[in-house]
């Protein structure tokens, strides 16, 4: 886990690093999210068109398997298993 530290200036202002700037996937204008827990941890996520957070969702080959998932199930290449050991049997006859 990498950190970074920024300093708080009057009216609340800070100035992300490079690193998290990066992190985030945020520029200049880009809005920024931030979510306190019950705990009171923040999380926080760049709200460009998609949420740093979910980016991995939209990467190329994410997309791809989402869209052979769609044939499969409209294929009817699918299978609904009763239990976990039921689906892991299935998966080792392939």
């Amino acid at each position: 886990m990498t950190g970074a530290t920024a300093i708080l200036r009057t009216n609340g202002q800070i100035t992300l690093p490079k690193a998290i700037r990066a992190a985030l996937g945020v520029n200049q204008g880009d809005e920024i999210e931030f979510e306190i827990t019950g705990a009171g941890e923040v999380t926080v996520h760049g709200l460009t068109k998609i949420r740093s957070d979910q980016a991995w969702f939209w990467t190329p080959e994410w997309q791809e398997g989402e869209r052979r998932s769609s044939e499969d199930i409209a294929a009817g290449r699918t299978a609904v298993h009763e239990d976990t050991d039921s689906m892991f049997a299935h998966l080792d006859e392939d």
